[in-house]
C-alpha cells in the first residue's frame, strides 16, 4: 500500500513541477501555423515565378526543370512528414510520393527522348492525351489543380497539430489522471511523464499529445474537404501521365527495333 502511494505521489509531483528547457518537449503549435502559412506562400510564389520568367523573357530549360524538381521535393517532404504524423496511412503517402516522382520522371524522359531536347514537357498533343493537353496548356487549370493539390496536404499537416479525430489513440487517458489531463490540455509537463507514454518524447505522437487541442481544426477540415476532389484528380492525371509516357517510350522502342532490323536485313543483302 505504501509503495503504491509513493508511486502516485511521485507521478503527481512530476506532473506539477515546472519543466526546464532541457527536459521539456518543445511546443511547436506556433511553428505549425508558421509552417502552414510558409507552405501556402511557397505554392503561390511557385505559380508566379513562371509568369515572371515569361514576362521578362527569361524562360530557360534549366528553369523549367528546376521548377519541376523543386515541386517534387516540396511535396515529397510534406508527404514524408504526414507519413510520420499518421503512421497507419504511411503506405498511402509513400505510394503518392512514388507515383509523383515516377510519372514526372518518365514523362520528362519520354519528352526528351521522343520529342527532342528542345521540346517542352508541357507540349502534349491532344491525340496523345486530351486530358494532359488541357492540364498543361491551360494555365488556369494547371494553377488550380496544383494549388488545391498542395492545399490538401497542407490542410492535413495542420490537422496533424489540431485534430484528435485522426489519431484517437493519442487522447486516451493513460496513467495518472492528473498527468494525462495536463498533457491532453497542451501543458508543458516534465518529460519523464512523456517517456512513460512514449519511447521517444520528441516523436510525432508525443508532440501531438503535448499540443493537442491548442489549434482550431475547423478551417483545416474545410480546406481539406474542398481540395480533396482536386487532389484525387491530380493523382489520376499522374497515373494518366505515367501510362501515356510509358506507351510513348514503348512505341519509340518498337520503331527503333524495326529500323534496326530493316537496316540489318538491307546490309545482309
Amino acid at each position: 500500500m505504501s509503495e503504491r502511494r509513493t508511486r502516485r505521489q511521485a507521478a503527481m509531483a512530476a506532473a506539477n513541477e515546472t519543466p526546464t528547457k532541457s527536459d521539456a518537449p518543445r511546443d511547436e503549435t506556433e511553428n505549425g501555423d508558421a509552417h502552414g502559412i510558409s507552405a501556402s506562400i511557397s505554392c503561390l510564389l511557385d505559380a508566379l515565378d513562371g509568369y515572371a520568367a515569361r514576362y521578362f523573357n527569361q524562360s530557360t530549360r534549366f528553369g523549367a526543370v528546376l521548377d519541376m524538381v523543386t515541386d517534387r521535393c516540396t511535396t515529397s517532404c510534406l508527404l514524408v512528414f504526414l507519413s510520420s504524423a499518421f503512421p497507419r496511412w504511411a503506405i498511402v503517402f509513400q505510394g503518392l510520393i512514388s507515383l509523383d516522382f515516377a510519372s514526372h520522371y518518365i514523362h520528362m524522359y519520354a519528352t526528351l527522348a521522343m520529342g527532342g531536347s528542345a521540346e517542352s514537357h508541357k507540349n502534349v498533343d491532344k491525340s496523345r492525351s486530351w486530358l494532359l493537353n488541357l492540364y498543361y496548356t491551360n494555365k488556369t487549370v494547371l494553377f488550380i489543380t496544383c494549388a488545391l493539390n498542395e492545399l490538401f496536404f497542407i490542410a492535413l499537416y495542420l490537422l496533424s497539430f489540431s485534430s484528435p479525430l485522426l489519431s484517437p489513440q493519442l487522447l486516451q487517458t493513460v496513467g495518472e489522471p492528473k498527468a494525462a489531463a495536463a498533457i491532453q490540455s497542451g501543458a508543458q509537463v516534465n518529460s519523464s511523464i512523456i517517456r512513460q507514454l512514449f519511447t521517444n518524447p520528441y516523436s510525432a505522437a508525443a508532440l501531438e499529445m503535448a499540443r493537442a487541442n491548442k489549434m482550431d481544426s475547423t478551417w483545416p477540415w474545410i480546406l481539406a474537404g474542398i481540395s480533396a476532389p482536386v487532389m484525387i484528380i491530380k493523382n489520376v492525371l499522374n497515373i494518366v501521365q505515367l501510362v501515356k509516357a510509358s506507351k510513348w517510350l514503348a512505341e519509340g522502342d518498337v520503331q527503333a527495333r524495326r529500323a534496326a532490323a530493316l537496316a540489318k536485313a538491307t546490309k545482309g543483302r
